[in-house]
């Protein structure tokens, strides 16, 4: 399956391989979207697999939410490899 971002308002489906061909279209595609809204809610249950490309650009738009105090939400039983890099940083 490719790649696919839909959205609709401040939710957005993430579907396909989040991978180092397709984490710029993700980045790209968040670029800025908190200069516009204040919340967001990314599903990740259609991604199929992700590889530290994709976690990482996860891991961006949940650090600028952050540093912005904004909202993200990330919901989904996705890939097991993004759960476990949220969960460890949780934990440190």
């Amino acid at each position: 399956m490719d790649f696919k971002i839909s959205g609709y308002n401040n939710f957005y489906k993430v579907k396909g391989h989040l991978n180092k061909k397709n984490a710029y279209s993700f980045k790209a595609e968040f670029n800025n979207i908190f200069k516009e809204i204040d919340s967001i809610t990314i599903s990740v249950e259609g991604v199929e697999s992700i590889d530290k490309y994709g976690v990482a650009a996860i891991s961006q738009l949940h650090f600028e939410a952050l540093k912005q105090n904004k909202k993200l939400s990330i919901i989904g039983y996705g890939c097991k490899d993004l759960y476990n890099h949220f969960n460890s940083n949780s934990a440190a």
